[in-house]
């Protein structure tokens, strides 16, 4: 269920309808621009904290709401976000035209308008609603300013997926030719929770697809980074899907195509053993003979008794060894 989004400001052309409330810490500040900026009398309730960015501009005094035609904003270039869920957006919508908007986007300007650095949802919910302007914050801000708190807003969010999340990565550290320890400490990631999700990008397209629209999880994925075949990566995060596997089941699929596993559902090799045949069964005879007189250097007394046709074509054969078990 989406999160509620409670009243900011409506477009000028509608009706404020805010319900009265109080709010808290430093939206008090937010609160009071916000009323100044939309003409409004009250204070939204049960307000949720607004991300670092938003709280930074309402307190530091040079920020301002200003009302921004929708048209006017170009998307943010270092959206990670791979795919929209048009239900969830539409979900979001339904709550702005109820409840009004909780917080202005962010953006910065560009050129003869401005581009978006943070709140793509809501402005593509205002789109769908019609507005033609929108509440928003307008910060001067660098390419690596804007592209770090695109990809913060999207962290918070719970269902940005693995993928999405490297992929981000994988441009900022491109874009702006940062190491993996300065993108770490611009985002406060560690260094190896970077790292770990890179690697997911090595993964097929196929299964990273599956990721993004959250078939399998990143512990599905992280499994089968263990397999260097592709296409097996491929039939087993298929099956996974299909067959609603577990990642405990999925790792034990994996073990068996591991080398020296002994994987049952391997294709059986044909076997190298060479079967020969011997006509003159002498050649055993003379094998046997030979342990038990191996046997008799270590002290065991042997007895052998033996019915062998001396001539070759002969086809029966018995011999019979008896050992004695030494007493202490």
């Amino acid at each position: 269920m989406p999160s509620r989004q409670e009243p900011l400001a409506r477009p000028s052309k509608r009706k404020n309808t805010c319900p009265q409330g109080s709010g808290e810490g430093s939206l008090r500040l937010g609160g009071l621009l916000r009323r100044r900026a939309a003409g409004l009398e009250g204070e939204p309730k049960d307000e949720k904290p607004a991300p670092p960015e938003a709280a930074a501009a309402a307190a530091g005094g040079e920020d301002q709401i200003r009302r921004i035609a929708i048209d006017a904003i170009a998307p943010s270039p270092y959206q990670p976000r791979m795919r929209v869920d048009e239900g969830a957006l539409q979900e979001l919508a339904a709550s702005i035209k109820e409840s009004g908007l909780l917080q202005p986007i962010v953006v910065r300007p560009r050129g003869e308008g401005f581009e978006l650095v943070t709140g793509e949802r809501r402005w593509r919910a205002g789109r769908l609603l019609g507005w033609t302007d929108i509440p928003a914050i307008v910060r001067e801000l660098t390419d690596e300013e804007a592209a770090a708190l695109a990809m913060i807003e999207n962290l918070q969010r719970e269902d940005l997926s693995a993928v999405e999340e490297a992929e981000g990565y994988r441009k900022l550290l491109e874009r702006f030719n940062w190491t993996q320890g300065e993108l770490a400490r611009r985002v406060g990631k560690s260094q190896s929770t970077i790292a770990n999700k890179l690697r997911l990008l090595r993964l097929p397209e196929p299964v990273q697809e599956r990721v993004v629209r959250q078939a399998l999880t990143e512990r599905h994925a992280r499994a089968l980074l263990r397999l260097e075949d592709p296409e097996l990566q491929v039939k087993l995060a298929e099956e996974a899907e299909a067959r609603g596997w577990t990642v405990q089941e999925l790792e034990r699929r994996v073990e068996r195509h591991l080398p020296g596993s002994g994987d049952e559902e391997r294709p059986a090799r044909p076997s190298r053993r060479v079967v020969r045949v011997f006509k003159d069964m002498r050649l055993f005879r003379n094998s046997i003979l030979s342990v038990v007189k191996d046997m008799e250097r270590t002290g065991l007394k042997v007895e052998v008794e033996e019915a062998v046709d001396s001539d070759a074509s002969a086809d029966s054969w018995e011999i019979r060894l008896t050992v004695r078990r030494v007493k202490e």
